[in-house]
């Protein structure tokens, strides 16, 4: 299982939605405090059911077409997360003085998309392999 490179990546998703979200804030308010996720419950559900997802897809990694398609299911949940934050970011722009900066943890998404595609590269590419083998016989 950890033998795997899919295995490494979707352990790094892991960590990026269930572990960095409580390190780096989405924004900073004027006042200078830090807006972390937990203050939005749409956004703690998301994060929690993109872990959710990522540590599913590490348990079936004897079956490769799950483990697909539970990425496609977390990339498609991590591009809404990623919407909602554009368009929280944009409702609440430089105008008001509710927010003065945005956080790093606004971009933690993308960054579990890259590793969610690059285990799923993977995955094909190891099934490939397994298919290839089964020709042979």
């Amino acid at each position: 299982m950890i033998q795997r490179i899919q295995t490494i990546y979707l352990i790094l998703a892991l960590v990026v939605t269930g572990v960095l979200p409580y390190c780096f804030p989405l924004w900073e308010m004027a006042d200078g405090t830090a807006v972390y996720f937990m203050t939005n419950m749409l956004f703690t559900i998301l994060f929690g059911l993109s872990t959710m997802l990522s540590v599913m897809s590490i348990l079936f990694y004897k079956k490769r077409q799950h483990q697909f398609v539970l990425n496609r299911l977390n990339i498609i949940l991590n591009l809404i997360l990623l919407g909602l934050f554009i368009y929280r970011s944009l409702n609440l722009s430089g105008e008001t003085n509710l927010v003065s900066e945005k956080g790093i943890g606004m971009f933690l998404p993308i960054v579990a998309i890259v590793f969610l595609v690059l285990a799923n590269k993977a995955i094909k590419k190891d099934d490939d392999l397994v298919k290839s083998v089964d020709r042979l016989r």
